[in-house]
């Protein structure tokens, strides 16, 4: 008998999971993990098929950040040599959308460091906008900070369908990895870009000297906050960074994460996102029987495996790429 099968049967009769639930998926005996994970598909398949949404990030904007996240190479206590610049100019923009467009890549992210966006910023992305909704026609997600109620009205009108700002970590956890602002204020910034019509996109990193009773709160969180995009990272541990050296995942433990984030949020997208290809390594193909979504390319300040790789992984699962067309209509 599957245990994890009947619980994936009441996720589908529409009942959540309990908190001592949710801790048994993290502590699931490895030798299980393969029933977990088709335990974890039948929901996935319930609500998205086969189908897989590719995502692309532009890095407009890197280092020179003011904020103490302790797991960014971008921030101001880090060390690590990144190439930092300001805001690149449009036509760098435009030609990011371009190649998401020829990859068939259904969401383009326009991901800038800081705090949060000047104004002077915020009518940079808008013009950039307005032309790759005109050539391209992309989805487009915009990841800028914390962000001002007037400039999530500019960026909505301007025609961003997703606002990306990650909770990264628990409540409790929080003031360990950052103490220059506040969860408090993520959780702002989410709900500013809910109230002006955007999508919420808003994910986690996984591998930070957290609890496993932090990762269930992580994934109630943003069940409580409805994001509908939940971007799920595994901490690629960068030297210079005050968790350089922390590396507490393994493969096995990764897909019960993604497995416990489809139990709780099971209509919402699951990405595997950043650290994808160091901590799941071979496995990386499993994490697609729970998660949705996944990040193509590059990240901000670390590689990914080359768009032909992916695409050849969805290939050998049997999996398809939700056209750019589907994607459309999902949003209206």
């Amino acid at each position: 008998m599957n245990k994890w099968m009947d619980l994936a049967d009441r996720v589908l009769d529409g009942l959540e999971i309990t908190n001592q639930e949710a801790l048994s998926i993290l502590e699931c005996p490895d030798d299980d993990v393969l029933l977990l994970m088709h335990a974890a598909f039948q929901i996935r398949k319930h609500y998205f098929g086969k189908k897989v949404k590719l995502n692309m990030i532009m890095n407009a904007k890197s280092g020179l950040c003011p904020e103490n996240c302790g797991y960014c190479s971008q921030s101001s206590i880090s060390t690590a040599p990144i190439n930092s610049y300001r805001m690149v100019d449009k036509a760098a923009i435009l030609e990011g959308a371009k190649r998401a467009h020829d990859l068939n890549i259904g969401t383009y992210c326009i991901v800038a460091s800081g705090r949060g966006p000047s104004n002077k910023d915020v009518d940079h992305v808008v013009d950039a906008v307005r032309e790759i909704k005109t050539t391209y026609g992309l989805k487009v997600c915009a990841c800028l900070g914390l962000l001002k109620p007037e400039q999530a009205k500019r960026l909505k009108e301007a025609g961003v369908d997703r606002y990306n700002h990650n909770i990264n970590t628990s409540a409790s956890n929080h003031a360990n990895i950052t103490t220059s602002h506040t969860y408090d204020d993520r959780i702002t910034t989410v709900e500013t870009v809910k109230e002006y019509g955007m999508s919420p996109c808003s994910g986690v990193i996984v591998g930070m000297k957290e609890t496993k009773q932090d990762v269930v709160d992580m994934a109630n969180s943003l069940k409580a906050l409805d994001a509908d995009s939940i971007p799920i990272n595994f901490l690629h541990a960068i030297d210079g960074t005050p968790l350089e050296g922390v590396k507490e995942l393994n493969p096995l433990y990764c897909l019960k994460v993604l497995a416990l984030f489809r139990f709780i949020n099971p209509t919402k997208e699951i990405r595997i996102s950043g650290g994808r290809e160091v901590n799941l390594r071979s496995l990386q193909a499993l994490g697609l029987y729970a998660a949705n979504s996944i990040f193509v390319g590059d990240y901000l300040t670390t590689a990914g495996q080359a768009e032909t790789e992916d695409h050849k992984m969805l290939l050998d699962l049997g999996f398809e790429v939700e056209s750019v067309e589907e994607m459309k209509a999902s949003l209206s």
